[in-house]
């Protein structure tokens, strides 16, 4: 069954000040085939050791909960062209 985009990013914008209460926030990046949704998780967030938790326990199950079709939710990391500045420096 495919994933109806418009009522999932409905659903996440009402899981969306949860995040921000906490300094967090998150992008949609898509969904496949699968129905596996695509996050990228932005803010406190995106270095917050709890955020696995936060995707399975929190995100993921609402979205199943919510909207038909979703199988999965994975993070998806964009480094803002960050890894390039670690790559400058990686001699020391």
């Amino acid at each position: 069954m495919a994933v109806n985009e418009e009522h999932l990013k409905r659903v996440l914008d009402e899981i969306r000040p949860n995040l921000q209460a906490d300094g967090g926030d998150l992008t949609f990046v898509g969904v496949d085939d699968d129905g596996v949704v695509q996050l990228e998780l932005q803010g406190a967030c995106a270095g917050c050791p709890m955020s696995s938790m936060t995707l399975s326990m929190g995100i993921e199950r609402v979205l199943k909960e919510h909207v038909a079709g979703v199988t999965r939710v994975e993070a998806v990391n964009d480094t803002g062209g960050m890894d390039e500045l670690y790559d400058e420096y990686a001699p020391f």
